[in-house]
Formats: structure tokens, C-alpha cells, sequence
């Protein structure tokens, strides 16, 4: 009985993080677009697109949703 109520507690905990994860992930998009769009108008040479392209798909913690500003330096 205890491991049920413990495997329905780490289930709940996980589904919680992904729905946080997922409104979090949301809210950097909406946020960042503007930006996005100001930086590929910017981009006359090309730069981002070269980035994007050798760029693996890779998370950075905690900060991980902010990742994308590096191609902004």
C-alpha cells in the first residue's frame, strides 16, 4: 500500500515539473519573439542561420529556456 501512494506521489511530482516546464518554455517564446524577429531582421551576413545550423539541441539547467540569447552576441 505505502509504494502505491509513493508511486502515485512521484507521478503527480513529475507531471507537475512537465506542466511547469511547458508554461515556462510558452511564456520564453512569447517573450522572446520580438527580440528574435529584431535580431533575424538584423542578420544580414547570415550568422544566425550558420549558429543555428551547428547548434545540437542541448538544455542548460535551469536557465536552459534563455539559451537562445547567445546568438544574439
Amino acid at each position: 500500500m505505502q509504494t502505491l501512494i509513493v508511486q502515485v506521489a512521484t507521478t503527480f511530482v513529475g507531471d507537475a515539473a512537465a506542466l511547469v516546464n511547458g508554461f515556462g518554455r510558452i511564456v520564453t517564446h512569447i517573450v522572446m519573439a520580438p527580440i528574435e524577429r529584431i535580431a533575424n531582421a538584423c542578420d544580414v551576413a547570415g550568422v544566425l542561420q550558420m549558429r543555428r545550423a551547428r547548434r545540437s539541441h542541448r538544455r542548460g539547467g535551469g536557465f536552459g529556456c534563455l539559451r537562445f540569447l547567445s546568438e544574439l552576441t
